[in-house]
């Protein structure tokens, strides 16, 4: 039987995590808060750059260029760590990047460093990724998301609206994903739920770790209570810096 590694995954805020896996740090959509409690919020990540240092390779993922994911700060961690990798949503202005960077189309593959990417479609602007390591993949879906606004928009483009995120989701279907990062927005109100129970009963991760809610860690718990029994897990998230394990059977 294959032992898996164990995966550290630290929520920082909104849509951003890091993720440990053996000698590898990947670092999802930061946006701004840390590893670890009590940190300030608009911290520049100074305990991301130590995890950084420590590890040997390091990758940097943005899905998109709106300001809740994407933070230039990330640039300064070269400071700590000079060999990290970004892989950047082609939306990115390349102007304020530095370092090593990859810019990204949905659809096009590569491998970083061992670490096989495979870039998806979003239902707003840029990408979402699966990226595969150690036998364990992991789906971040950036803005990807049955975004139902009923008070805002026509019958017509919320019938468009379901269809082409349930389009984009048939490009997963049929691919194991471990750990999978998706919305939970409570913006969307009552519907705040549908894209994520989407996602559990047609693509089955074995766990789903919800983001995109701010500072509103109780929908979490209360998608947590709508999904039991579901089959995947479902983490609740309580606090910035918060880590949860995960280890793959």
């Amino acid at each position: 039987m294959t032992a898996f590694p164990p995966v550290l995954i630290h929520y920082l805020y909104h849509s951003g995590f890091a993720v440990e896996i053996a000698d590898l740090m990947l670092v999802f959509d930061y946006y701004k808060g840390d590893i670890g409690p009590d940190k300030p919020l608009m911290s520049k990540g100074e305990a991301i750059c130590d995890r950084l240092k420590s590890h040997k390779q390091a990758l940097v993922l943005v899905s998109h260029s709106h300001f809740d994911h994407f933070n230039p700060a990330i640039f300064d961690w070269l400071d700590a760590k000079p060999d990290i990798s970004f892989i950047l949503s082609y939306d990115i202005d390349k102007r304020r990047t530095k370092g090593t960077c990859y810019f990204v189309r949905p659809y096009e593959e590569l491998e970083v460093d061992g670490v096989k990417i495979s870039v998806f479609g979003s239902t707003d602007i840029g990408v979402s990724f699966l990226t595969e390591v150690e036998g364990i993949s992991l789906f971040h879906a950036g803005d990807l998301n049955w975004w139902h606004w009923p008070e805002e928009s026509t019958k017509e483009e919320l019938t468009e609206a379901e269809l082409q995120f349930k389009s984009e989701v048939s490009r997963l279907l049929g691919r194991q994903i471990d750990i999978m990062f998706f919305p939970v927005d409570p913006r969307l109100k009552e519907h705040y739920y549908i894209g994520g129970e989407y996602m559990i009963r047609n693509v089955r991760p074995s766990l789903f770790v919800p983001m995109h809610f701010a500072h509103n860690t109780d929908i979490t718990e209360k998608f947590a209570d709508l999904m039991a029994g579901s089959g995947t897990g479902t983490a609740v998230i309580s606090s910035r810096g918060q880590t949860i394990s995960f280890i793959k059977k």
